[in-house]
């Protein structure tokens, strides 16, 4: 019974892993200085975000350009310029990865 239960607690870890590693990934890429993950900032929270593309074909990747190349068509007069502009470097990689973290919110 011990085993499964470690066994079962291991899983759990890492099957979370990736989900922790995106967060840590948003903090360095500062997303935090304007989205929280369920309230609005000076950005949409990123549930918001999440249930505004849920369904949408091609999502992640509409989300991974916006999030390089900035954009401000779904949130009224709210503008996130490009990463770049904000002096942050976000590879086409990490762009993904954050899109698909934020679309499992």
């Amino acid at each position: 019974m011990k085993t499964i239960l470690i066994t079962a607690a291991l899983a759990a870890a890492f099957g979370m892993a990736p989900a922790l590693a995106s967060e840590t990934l948003a903090k360095a890429k500062q997303c935090f200085a304007c989205h929280a993950v369920d309230k609005e900032l000076s950005g949409p929270s990123f549930k918001a975000i999440a249930k505004l593309h849920k369904g949408t074909p091609g999502a992640e990747a509409k989300l991974a350009d916006k999030i390089m190349k900035g954009g401000a068509e779904h949130w009224g007069d709210k503008v996130m310029p490009p990463a770049e502009a904000r002096g942050i470097k976000t590879s086409e990689a990490d762009a993904k990865r954050l899109a698909k973290w934020v679309l499992r919110q």
